[in-house]
């Protein structure tokens, strides 16, 4: 069971003393260039009630926005596809592959890839996957996931990934990360001229010009979509913005809370595959959007917020949870906060319901997101729908019901020697609460008999 797993893997990564330190140092870095760059801003706060209301405002005419960015995304020679689940997206990728004789193909990063497991699926169907962005790069490598929305490799030091490209490509050990980029980079150049096709992810979907915009720190992003003859960006259908000119406030909101940056290196807009009159770009494009569960969190007023999420990754960065158990343990694509809101919805309750319990609430989470979602008050909604649903097992719905049938009854808590009812607790919570913390003890004396003591009977 996944929650079983959840728990194995939670255990095991808290109590990893380098893996804690490996963490605690690349997000240190984070917090520091995070709380810089926020003085780009002449009022935050009020930039991220801008952008929450644009995307609450798109999110609730989303029918109409993708529409209009279908309409003038053809009308410039894309092509869009539909995808309503996983399978479908793999399938129409299958019909690509076979209409180009597709032998290999170069990815820039994409996690809604990572959802349809294209990379597995292609390599299924015979095509060579290639990682071009660089944290991407070295978790295949390393045959591992993604650790982080927005730096897969954050788990890794620079000896890690020295050791690594020793192992998997016979280069001489170094703690030079330049010299480890080089590296990466002298061997990726020649997958770009060999790939027939290229796919990247798209951070939005700009409707008024059809575009799908790209934001990268490496130009990696636009080498696998500028060589290959094909480009395929799959893209979520939450990813919708109005206008091009909301990308003066979402670019700079989504650095800034991604990396700290300013705006990142490289931002680029593709409405289409190469004109007549343009000298270079692929001679197809094509948009897969992709439902995958998202229409119905749509549905649900509630909770529809989440869609309003433009994977900046502020919220790991800032949930105590995700520092200490990382984010392989949570054994899905979206992990942290907002993984543990959406990916119930994405993969289904029944089997994903313990990620929403996977928090403190302390609202960490919701007091950094540049578009103010509500996070910690969404992770209780989805506790709450897993309790209606009947997701529980028989052991808690008879420890709960005891519970209230004692409260309701004082003087039955109150009954009997503390000595015993430590001695029990003890034994009940000893593979829970007490397997790694001193055991609940219960006072020598009860609130009612300490009040008779001195005030006399109730």
């Amino acid at each position: 069971m996944e929650k079983d797993l959840f728990l194995e893997k939670s255990e095991e990564k808290t109590f990893d003393a380098k893996h804690r330190a490996t963490i605690n140092f690349n997000m240190a870095k984070y917090h520091a260039a995070v709380q810089n760059g926020t003085a780009q801003f002449v009022n935050h706060e009020l930039g991220r009630s801008r952008a929450s209301y644009i995307k609450q405002h798109t999110i609730d005419h989303l029918d109409r926005y993708l529409l209009e960015f279908e309409r003038n995304f053809t009308a410039n020679g894309g092509k869009v596809i539909w995808a309503r689940t996983r399978e479908d997206a793999q399938k129409e990728m299958l019909k690509i592959f076979q209409k180009v004789r597709c032998r290999s193909m170069v990815k820039a990063k994409t996690m809604t890839s990572e959802e349809i497991h294209l990379n597995e699926f292609a390599q299924e169907q015979g095509v060579e996957v290639v990682e071009t962005d660089l944290g991407e790069y070295i978790v295949q490598l390393a045959g591992q996931k993604p650790y982080h929305i927005v730096t897969p490799a954050m788990h890794m030091s620079k000896k890690d990934i020295s050791d690594l490209f020793h192992e998997k490509l016979q280069t001489p050990y170094t703690d030079d990360a330049q010299e480890l980029t080089l590296t990466a980079r002298r061997l990726l150049r020649k997958k770009y001229l060999e790939a027939e096709i290229g796919i990247s992810g798209g951070n939005f979907l700009v409707a008024d010009v059809g575009g799908v915009a790209i934001t990268e720190n490496e130009g990696n992003a636009r080498l696998s979509t500028t060589f290959p003859k094909v480009h395929v960006a799959i893209v979520g259908i939450e990813k919708l913005i109005p206008s091009m000119m909301d990308l003066q406030l979402f670019w700079p909101m989504l650095a800034h809370s991604g990396t700290g940056q300013q705006v990142t290196v490289y931002n680029t807009i593709l409405t289409g595959p190469r004109q007549s009159e343009e000298v270079d770009g692929p001679e197809e494009m094509y948009v897969i959007l992709l439902d995958n569960g998202r229409t119905d969190l749509l549905a649900d007023k509630e909770k529809r917020g989440a869609l309003k999420c433009i994977r900046c990754g502020a919220c790991l960065n800032a949930c105590p949870v995700y520092k200490n158990i990382g984010g392989h343990t949570y054994h899905t694509t979206y992990s942290g906060p907002i993984g543990s809101v959406i990916t119930p919805h994405y993969e289904g309750m029944e089997a994903f319901k313990h990620l929403s319990y996977a928090s403190s609430l302390c609202g960490s989470c919701t007091s950094v997101c540049p578009v103010r979602i509500n996070i910690h008050e969404l992770l209780l909604l989805n506790r709450r729908e897993s309790v209606k649903r009947g997701y529980f097992s028989k052991l808690e719905k008879i420890g709960f019901r005891s519970w209230v049938y004692a409260m309701k009854r004082p003087r039955l808590l109150s009954f009997g020697p503390a000595s015993i009812k430590n001695a029990a607790l003890k034994v009940l919570f000893s593979t829970s609460w007490a397997k790694r913390r001193k055991a609940i003890q219960v006072a020598p004396k009860s609130f009612r008999e300490r009040w008779e003591e001195s005030k006399g009977k109730l």
